[in-house]
């Protein structure tokens, strides 16, 4: 059986290549995204949050990985997501960034793909290792921000002055190698 030849009709009304296909899927059932953690990488948008070219914003994290750390704030890509729709709702929900600030005023610079590697992962019962493929982005915020609250992955938001969260041992070491690139910028790691 032949696949039906595409007509100006279908390729019209087609969404554009690139697009999102279907409706966005975040939550997965636990035993599925256990699955997905065990199998594959994920993706994820970090965002690296810095007021007066002096102060990162970091959170310290209630859940695994890296649980107890100081962390910049960040999440995975849902399923049929785009990446500016992730940074979008990641901002909005970790520290009430609005979609239209970043669009509008912030302007968010592309930092890097980073891997990050743990040796354990959210579901701590089990003996999975999470991997996941950070995609960071910088945000100069103005000096009077603040993170509007406190999201479920978080127990505090904190400033920290750059040199002291680089040499800090509660400072995540993947939080920390986004500082030291901020010092000196690479393409790739």
């Amino acid at each position: 059986m032949t696949a039906p030849t595409p007509t100006a009709a279908t390729i019209a009304s087609a969404p554009p290549i690139g697009a999102p296909q279907g409706p966005i899927l975040g939550h997965l059932p636990l035993g599925d995204f256990a699955t997905v953690v065990r199998s594959a990488p994920l993706v994820s948008i970090d965002l690296v949050v810095v007021r007066n070219h002096s102060q990162v914003l970091l959170g310290q994290r209630n859940n695994r990985p890296a649980q107890g750390y100081w962390f910049v704030p960040g999440g995975r890509i849902y399923k049929n997501e785009t990446m500016q729709q992730a940074m979008q709702r990641i901002a909005e929900s970790e520290i009430g960034i609005t979609p239209d600030l970043i669009q509008n005023s912030l302007k968010p610079q592309w930092l890097g793909a980073y891997e990050h590697f743990y040796a354990d992962s959210f579901a701590a019962q089990e003996a999975a290792s999470t991997h996941y493929v950070a995609l960071a982005h910088l945000l100069h915020v103005p000096e009077s921000f603040e993170p509007a609250h406190r999201d479920a992955q978080h127990q505090a938001w904190r400033w920290w002055p750059l040199q002291q969260a680089l040499a800090s041992s509660e400072v995540h070491y993947f939080s920390q190698s986004y500082l030291r690139d901020l010092q000196q910028p690479r393409v790739c790691k």
